[in-house]
Parts: C-alpha cells; sequence; structure tokens
C-alpha cells in the first residue's frame, strides 16, 4: 500500500509541474536558440608606402672540364664576390647562400655535353636603396655574372598595415551606419571582426632579371607599394 501511495504522489507532483511549465528540461535536439541579430558589412583600406630595402639574387656560374675543376673556379669566384659585398658595406647578415650546384655542361649551339658546370648564388638584402648601384657593381667587377632583381620592400611593413586596417575599420563603420539608417534602427557595439590582407603574398615588387654587365649601374626607383587591408565586421542593432 506504502508503494501505491508514493507513485500517486509522484504522478501529482508531475501533473503540477507541468501545469506550471517548469522542472521539465528540453531533450537534445530540441528547439534551435534564435540568431543573433546584427548588421555585417565588409569594409576595405588602404596605406602607401615607399620600399626602403632590395633583395637581390647574385649568381657565380663557371664550367670545368671536370666536375672538381668548376666547382674549386666556382668557389673561389664567389668567395671574391662575397668579399666584396662586405666591403662595399653590406652586412654579412644580410648575405645568404641560395644554392650551390653542379652539373654537366652543354654546347648551347651543338646541344651536346661540354664538360662541367658549377653554380653558386646568394641572396644579398640592401638596406640602403641609394648604394644599390655601387654595391651591384663592386658585385659584378668580383665576378657575378647573374643578377636577379630588385625585390622591393618595406622595413616597417607592420605599421602601414595597422594603418590600412585603422583605415578599413573607419570604411565598415561608415557602411554599417548606412545600413542602419537605411533599416531606421540604431548601430550598435562591435560583436565580431575578423581581418585580412589582399593584394598578393607579401611586400615584393616584380622581379626583374638581367645579366650582371647590364645591371651596373642600373638606377634604383623604388615606387609606392600599397598595403590594402580588409575587415568583416559585426555591429549590434540597438
Amino acid at each position: 500500500m506504502k508503494m501505491i501511495r508514493i507513485a500517486g504522489l509522484a504522478l501529482l507532483v508531475l501533473a503540477a509541474a507541468a501545469v506550471a511549465g517548469i522542472g521539465i528540461p528540453e531533450t537534445a535536439g530540441g528547439a534551435e536558440s534564435s540568431p543573433l541579430q546584427g548588421i555585417t558589412v565588409h569594409g576595405t583600406g588602404t596605406a602607401n608606402a615607399i620600399p626602403n630595402e632590395a633583395q637581390f639574387s647574385l649568381g657565380v656560374t663557371t664550367k670545368g672540364s671536370t666536375a672538381r675543376e668548376a666547382l674549386a673556379a666556382n668557389s673561389a669566384r664567389m668567395e671574391r664576390v662575397i668579399a666584396a659585398l662586405k666591403s662595399a658595406g653590406v652586412s654579412e647578415r644580410d648575405i645568404k647562400t641560395q644554392d650551390v650546384s653542379v652539373g654537366p655542361g652543354y654546347d648551347s649551339d651543338k646541344g651536346t655535353q661540354s664538360g662541367y658546370a658549377a653554380r653558386n648564388s646568394v641572396a644579398v638584402t640592401l638596406r640602403d636603396l641609394d648604394r644599390s648601384s655601387a654595391v651591384l657593381d663592386a658585385a659584378s667587377r668580383a665576378g657575378a655574372n647573374e643578377v636577379y632583381g630588385p625585390s622591393l620592400t618595406r622595413s616597417n611593413r607592420e605599421a602601414y598595415e595597422a594603418k590600412a586596417l585603422e583605415s578599413a575599420f573607419g570604411n565598415a563603420r561608415e557602411r554599417g551606419e548606412a545600413l542602419a539608417d537605411a533599416a531606421g534602427v540604431r548601430l550598435g557595439g562591435v560583436t565580431s571582426i575578423v581581418e585580412g590582407f589582399s593584394g598578393g603574398p607579401g611586400p615584393m615588387m616584380d622581379v626583374q632579371r638581367a645579366k650582371a654587365e647590364t645591371a651596373v649601374g642600373a638606377p634604383i626607383e623604388p615606387g609606392s607599394e600599397e598595403i590594402q587591408a580588409s575587415v568583416t565586421v559585426t555591429f549590434a542593432i540597438e
């Protein structure tokens, strides 16, 4: 009899809870939460930076009757090139070996193998564009017979990226306010923001190739680099 009474009381409690609408948790997969209200806009901004650094690739190619002979001649010439770069004011930290290779040489006219060819190249960063011509001249005189570049960049690029982002956010706010006015609502605070940069992967300018003898005394014009930024911002509605 006690068990029957307990069961009856439990049913009464559940019935009362159902009438009051409390104490019954929702099962998984219940009603979805309502979507957040807001205005999402995309803003863009730019900042102009004048490049103040240049990177060149300087190469030395030599030939020999054997691989060892070609490589030995190449190593000796590249040592002279590196010494000339340092004498011209290039810091050791701004000279980096890119590749060293040796293999069969070819007669371009006959299309047949002709001894061996060795190649060595270094990446050189110039932090003073006004000295570019003098440095290239020194490298050429020392034996560099290949020049690739320049790749121009700005040393403090992050500061210009920050300016571009500020401009992009201002553009996004203007767009958001225009949409809010059109909808007859007030623009609230920012609920989310996503940044991005466009205009290519990095700050490099066009890369050109030239033989060392044609690059001697060549003027380097830095021009202007446009750094572009974009933001996607969601504003609350008040």
